[in-house]
């Protein structure tokens, strides 16, 4: 699905980037994200590392998805990740994930991070997806890479109860309804008020 840069580069979409390139991104692109920011305090370290131990963990559920926008050099623009309904990390998965958070991220950010899964568990209906995370790499907001990338993943989502997702980001909240998701339930977590929401089957 090409399509032409502001730098005149042919814009695709990448089925299988690699899980570090797409941490690197979300971490940059998640910098002032409520719920992140929350987790992991301003350090762009922590923020990766947390990335990357997070989405080292989906790429370990069977049918977990990657997607990509890349510019012509192949670098990546925007990141998508999607876990299939019901998917749940084994409980070594789990266990190593928690360490890996708690080593490199520190115990508050390992807590918070449980507090917030506790906080939305259950709240995904029953057969849907869930958009774990979207985002664009920053200086990109506003020139169409994460509306081509988010078009994408809608038009491409495996058919069945729809895609379910949540934001701590009350910003985030209209544009998702214009790309058709309802919300579901906002739930008080801390500083945060955490919105589910869910787009149905078309």
């Amino acid at each position: 699905m090409p399509e032409a840069g502001a730098a005149g580069s042919s814009w695709r979409i990448d089925t299988a980037p690699g899980t570090a390139g797409c941490a690197e991104l979300l971490a940059a692109a998640f910098a002032r994200e409520p719920a992140v920011s929350w987790i992991c305090g301003d350090s762009a370290p922590v923020r990766t590392h947390w990335f990357r131990t997070t989405l080292r963990t989906h790429a370990g559920l069977a049918g977990a998805r990657r997607t990509a926008l890349v510019d012509g050099e192949g670098r990546l623009l925007a990141a998508a990740v999607l876990t299939p309904p019901g998917a749940t990390p084994s409980a070594g998965a789990r266990a190593l994930w928690a360490a890996r958070t708690g080593l490199r991220c520190g115990p508050r950010a390992l807590g918070r991070t449980l507090r917030y899964l506790d906080a939305t568990d259950g709240a995904a209906p029953p057969g849907a997806w869930t958009l774990e995370f979207v985002g664009v790499r920053p200086g990109l907001t506003g020139r169409g890479a994460g509306r081509l990338l988010l078009d994408h993943v809608l038009a491409t989502a495996p058919v069945g109860h729809g895609l379910y997702l949540t934001t701590a980001d009350p910003a985030n909240v209209p544009l998702y309804h214009h790309f058709g998701f309802t919300t579901l339930r906002t739930t008080p977590l801390g500083p945060l008020n955490i919105t589910s929401m869910q787009r149905g089957v078309k």
